[in-house]
């Protein structure tokens, strides 16, 4: 199983190089397990930190119930945010630098010292967090058409493509983050809203959830780290020429174009 969990890494790294989707995992290999593709995606890490490339945060995926029901899981998923990622708000980026990307906004935490499990409370979160920001999160799957299963998403870390940061940091003393509403634009038109209780009822549980899985794998989550909690709203499509921006009410907002 090792040798397969390595050589199914450098597929999902050969993929997202050469921009060629690659079939299914869960079909072309159906003994695989969510602990495996867990391995899968730890093993793709390590092959882009031995690059030089550098963790920066975590994101949490399938955080709604409707998205989880899709997949037939009844947990998130999860996956690294490394500093290649990362878009400045207002910016840019290549479509075709990705394979068919997609966008999600949502609440993104920054903390100020370490979470690890196995028994962080969303309480423990909130303490330990520095501030919040808008952000927006541009997914991709390395995996063709879409077609994906929990191992499939997990294997290809979390479909996670890019992160674009908005400049607005707010201090959560007083928020109420389940009640902060969302609006997702496309080309400045509105194509769809949420609220911070999308993500598992409060943002900060998909934040604790997080820490709690990721002390069965030896990871902490560590202060400055930027921790996405799961989208506020279904995924959009996009295509070049796009421009999306979210609105956060008093998170302020956050934007990016597709070149």
């Amino acid at each position: 199983m090792n040798l397969l969990i390595e050589d199914l890494a450098i597929q999902l790294l050969d993929a997202e190089r050469s921009k060629t989707a690659i079939p299914p995992l869960s079909e072309q290999y159906k003994e695989l397990n969510v602990t495996d593709a867990y391995q899968i995606q730890l093993a793709l890490m390590r092959k882009k930190l031995n690059e030089g490339k550098k963790v920066i945060g975590k994101k949490v995926g399938l955080t709604s119930r409707a998205m989880q029901l899709m997949l037939g899981v009844n947990e998130p998923d999860y996956g690294h945010l490394l500093d290649d990622m990362k878009v400045e708000d207002g910016d840019s980026v290549r479509i075709k630098e990705m394979l068919s990307p997609k966008v999600e906004a949502e609440i993104g935490f920054v903390l100020s010292e370490d979470l690890s499990g196995p028994n962080v409370t969303y309480i423990d979160v909130l303490m330990a967090t520095k501030y919040v920001v808008p952000t927006l999160e541009i997914i991709d799957s390395r995996i063709a058409d879409w077609k994906i299963r929990l191992v499939d998403t997990v294997a290809d870390n979390g479909s996670s493509a890019k992160v674009v940061v908005g400049k607005n940091t707010v201090q959560i003393e007083g928020l109420d983050l389940r009640s902060i509403g969302m609006t997702l634009y496309k080309n400045g038109e509105i194509v769809s809203t949420g609220s911070g209780a999308a993500a598992l009822g409060h943002p900060a549980h998909a934040v604790a959830w997080l820490a709690n899985k990721l002390y069965d794998f030896g990871i902490t989550l560590k202060a400055g780290e930027l921790i996405l909690p799961g989208a506020l709203s279904a995924a959009i499509d996009v295509q070049q020429g796009d421009i999306i921006s979210a609105a956060f009410g008093s998170l302020g907002s956050v934007s990016v174009t597709f070149e």
